[in-house]
């Protein structure tokens, strides 16, 4: 199973018959895999990887570090699951270094995100502190490089 997960994390183009023909399986015995992956949680979906600039709908996105004091029983496992809970929270990842968590933040515009960290997160017992960093201009994402070398951009756009 695990080269299936390989090949559908690498492949943009889910089809059941194309994987099958991919790993000599019929498509009923690729299912049946695609299934049992479901069951026991290792596979929770697809996510097209569309580019930043022409998906048509304005938002922006931001890193924001997160330190947070551990508590006694959940170390930050509890303080991560909560604020991983949060609508505008794309992603959180517990670091090593200068900050505990990386929380990827998306938003409408720049005022709704600086407002979802000052008044939502950083609110929270337990944090310590946080720093915002919007993301500007996207050049590769999951692997796929989103401009060509050379492209010059005047101004770049604060990108989702």
């Amino acid at each position: 199973m695990s080269n299936l997960l390989d090949i559908l994390q690498e492949t943009a183009d889910p089809n059941p018959a194309k994987i099958a023909k991919i790993m000599g399986l019929t498509v009923d015995d690729l299912e049946a895999e695609l299934q049992a992956l479901r069951e026991n949680g290792s596979l929770l979906g697809w996510v097209p990887l569309l580019h930043p600039s022409k998906k048509g709908s304005e938002s922006v996105k931001a890193v924001i570090e997160v330190k947070i004091s551990p508590e006694r029983e959940g170390g930050f496992d509890r303080m991560a699951h909560r604020i991983s809970k949060f609508e505008e929270v794309e992603a959180c990842h517990l670091m090593s270094g200068a900050y505990d968590l990386m929380v990827i933040v998306k938003g409408r515009n720049l005022h709704t995100v600086a407002s979802f960290v000052s008044e939502r997160l950083s609110t929270i017992e337990g944090v310590l502190s946080t720093a915002t960093h919007f993301l500007l201009r996207s050049y590769k994402e999951h692997g796929h490089l989103l401009s060509n070398e050379g492209e010059n951009h005047e101004k770049p756009p604060v990108s989702a």
